[in-house]
């Protein structure tokens, strides 16, 4: 390890290894190397691997980590506890969770469990899902869990009416039937953790003895349960050294509590301040307009982004007639830009919400562009996968109602919902798991019926013997044939491509059980429902997709592009309504905004439209204030969609042959009229029409087959030319928009060499 690779500031990170210490890392400015560095650091001064603790939020971010903590420190640092804080909470728990009342083989509940739970309880106490959502309760459970609040502790923080005492009431059904599924959601991975660590001081000894060096990544983004986790394990050592940005926190809405970071030397009044400003990904024009956004913000520590790289190309902004326009001259760039030699993976389209995404979908389908909307089903949430795993968690856990419930008619097999409500309230009323009721059905149940269930119990008990012996691969393929999940699809799968698709995913999940088989060294059952439990969203993501990536500005921190798109920057949108009400809602926007620029490497464009159509509802919001907030000299504005320049290369925007709008002044309104295109000095352009009166009209100048230019539409091909005088007409493809028809007579259009 040479620590003269490091700049200054990093190095100066890396050496400070005792006491507390704070990374103010922006950025791109190389925070991962630098932890990296310090552990490596600490492992050559002798501190032992099993005294190192590294907490990240991905477990894709663990991985990075560990990979380059072993290329710098060798095998001596396998012995480390590099992981998420879910990760490592479940670790913790398996070993000691019996002491606060659960089974080393409980359950670990994803957010669709959560909600089938939810909905039962709802049934059970006659609540209307209208008056009160599931996912609306299953948000108050989780801001209960990061606050670390009980049912009746949440109940005296809450407004005093009868909605918070109903949610009361759910939640409390909800912990009462967790614990009887020897069940923890996600938040209670934390919050047993907690619970085990205050109940039971020599587990917590042992954890405080054990980690003498913690390290937390993305600070900024720990809620109240992982603060006071980080708290209590340092509380002797006094070794803790975080790494965050303020300027990107970002989950306030999901509990993360940027005060952690803000207040970090009101917990640690000794604590050594470091701050990585030099930064690695940007070129300079693009961090000055981030610098510039991000200093309207008053809740913040002070610092700025730098770099030693050029100035870089202006920042792009479109101002769209409406949300098809935008979409188009997106699309358009996008196509230009690859024909320039940036592939499709190194760019991406961000948005403040979901909804934006349809249009741009449209868009891009059309242009044959080939995209990936980010966020959309996992592969471990499809349904033929989650039956896979109901299957398994219940041989796991036999207490697991929810996941029993899933599969007892899955394939088909005549046990409806009747039968398997008798079967539950047959189970409450003996205090016992659905799975002894199934095991031994009351005679209460229809003949048929009891012998579906008798028959489904059977092949359960079976598969239970069976993973004792077999491996766990030859196992899983055994759960799959013996209850008939590719069979239930093979019937109709030449005629039905959905079937073929199913298919195709339960063998792939099989491939995803043969990989865990070689890389892990517990290859147990248990083990592998552990590892997919633990599996994000973020974890999936390819790192050089073929395609271009939508997806929203939340998803997009920690990744970087090329190229970036900033779509909808519009008031109201972005930032969103309620923000604009509320002042620390208003800098959460602009710390999103501020993540969202520095996600671009070369090239950053942001577009807004004058009036779209959102929600079935015609908008006319004015520009984003953060546009407003970057300053003219970084802005190059534009007004068409890409036309074919002979430039060349980025330094003439990827030869896309834009042209700047007249500059305006922001904060002022845009005039919706475009110059004229004829006055454009356009490569290739012939000269000799001009929108005129119809009787000066030369219909021959145009042809099936000309190549055209529009000025709203771009480039097009003329398909066919009909009529005379006022009534010409021209039919025009265009790549990204389709087929349009103009009258001759006054379409804004010219004819361009190919």
């Amino acid at each position: 390890m040479n620590l003269n690779e490091l700049n200054p500031m990093q190095r100066k990170a890396a050496e400070q290894l005792d006491g507390p210490v704070l990374i103010l890392a922006g950025a791109g400015s190389g925070k991962t190397r630098t932890l990296t560095y310090r552990v490596a650091n600490l492992l050559e001064h002798g501190v032992k691997a099993w005294h190192i603790l590294a907490l990240t939020f991905t477990n894709k971010a663990a991985r990075e980590m560990q990979e380059r903590i072993e290329r710098l420190a060798g095998e001596s640092a396998t012995d480390a506890w590099i992981g998420t804080f879910h990760s490592i909470c479940c670790r913790i728990l398996r070993r000691d969770i019996e002491k606060i009342g659960y089974e080393h083989s409980f359950t670990i509940y994803d957010e669709d469990d959560q909600q089938r739970v939810i909905k039962a309880i709802l049934k059970q106490l006659d609540i209307d899902e209208k008056f009160l959502p599931p996912k609306s309760i299953s948000a108050a459970i989780g801001d209960a869990k990061n606050r670390v609040l009980n049912p009746d502790e949440w109940l005296k923080n809450s407004p005093a009416d009868y909605r918070s005492q109903k949610i009361h009431d759910v939640m409390t059904e909800y912990e009462q039937r967790l614990k009887a599924a020897n069940a923890l959601d996600f938040d209670d991975l934390l919050m047993k953790t907690l619970q085990l660590f205050l109940e039971h001081p020599p587990v917590l000894q042992y954890y405080q003895q054990r980690f003498q060096y913690v390290h937390v990544d993305e600070y900024q983004d720990t809620n109240y349960a992982q603060y006071q986790l980080v708290r209590l394990l340092t509380q002797e050592s006094r070794n803790l050294c975080v790494v965050g940005d303020d300027d990107q926190s970002i989950y306030g809405w999901r509990g993360a509590d940027i005060r952690n970071i803000l207040d970090f030397e009101k917990d640690f009044p000794d604590a050594v301040v470091i701050k990585l400003e030099q930064n690695y990904r940007s070129t300079a024009n693009i961090l000055d307009a981030a610098n510039q956004i991000i200093a309207h913000n008053e809740g913040r520590k002070e610092k700025e982004l730098w770099t030693e790289d050029g100035e870089g190309e202006k920042i792009a902004l479109y101002s769209a007639a409406d949300e098809r326009e935008e979409a188009g001259w997106i699309a358009s760039r996008i196509r230009a830009l690859n024909r320039q030699g940036i592939s499709y993976g190194n760019m991406a389209v961000l948005y403040r919400m979901h909804a934006l995404s349809r249009v741009l979908e449209e868009t891009m389908m059309r242009a044959g562009i080939p995209y990936r909307v980010y966020g959309g089903t996992r592969f471990y949430d499809r349904k033929e996968v989650r039956d896979i795993l109901a299957y398994l968690r219940v041989i796991e856990n036999p207490a697991d109602d929810v996941s029993l419930a899933r599969i007892i008619n899955v394939p088909k097999r005549a046990i409806g919902d009747s039968t398997v409500d008798t079967l539950a309230q047959f189970a409450r009323q003996n205090d016992m798991p659905l799975y002894s009721a199934v095991a031994a059905p009351p005679d209460t149940l229809p003949a048929r019926a009891k012998k579906s269930v008798q028959g489904f119990a059977a092949m359960m008990a079976g598969l239970l013997i069976a993973r004792e012996t077999l491996p766990l691969g030859e196992f899983v393929q055994k759960v799959i044939d013996e209850a008939g999940l590719i069979t239930q699809y093979e019937k109709d799968a030449d005629n039905n491509e959905e079937n073929q698709t199913r298919i195709e995913n339960i063998r792939e999940f099989m491939g995803a059980v043969t990989e865990f088989e070689q890389k892990s060294e517990d290859k147990s059952l248990f083990a592998f429902l552990e590892n997919v439990a633990l599996v994000t969203e973020l974890d999936n993501q390819e790192n050089v997709p073929n395609y271009v990536t939508m997806m929203t500005l939340h998803s997009a921190k920690g990744l970087e592009y090329d190229a970036v798109f900033l779509s909808g920057m519009e008031e109201g949108i972005f930032p969103s309504a309620r923000a604009l009400q509320e002042e620390n809602r208003l800098e959460e926007e602009r710390r999103l905004c501020y993540v969202g620029v520095t996600r671009a490497r070369k090239l950053l464009h942001l577009s807004f439209a004058r009036r779209r159509l959102l929600f079935n509802q015609m908008q006319f919001n004015a520009p984003s204030c953060f546009i407003q907030e970057i300053p003219k000299r970084l802005i190059q504005e534009e007004w068409s969609s890409p036309a074919q320049s002979s430039g060349g290369g980025w330094g003439s925007y990827g030869g896309t042959g834009m042209k700047p709008r007249p500059q305006y002044g922001y904060g002022d309104t845009v005039p919706a009229r475009k110059p004229a295109v004829n006055g454009l000095n356009i490569p290739g352009v012939q000269r000799g029409f001009v929108a005129s009166p119809a009787r000066n009209i030369n219909v021959q100048l145009f042809k099936t087959g000309d190549h055209v230019l529009h000025r709203k539409f771009g480039k097009g091909v003329v398909r066919e030319v009909s009529g005379t005088g006022e009534n010409a007409r021209i039919a025009i493809v265009f790549p990204v928009f389709g087929e349009k028809v103009f009258a001759l007579s006054i379409a804004p259009i010219v004819k361009v060499e190919e």
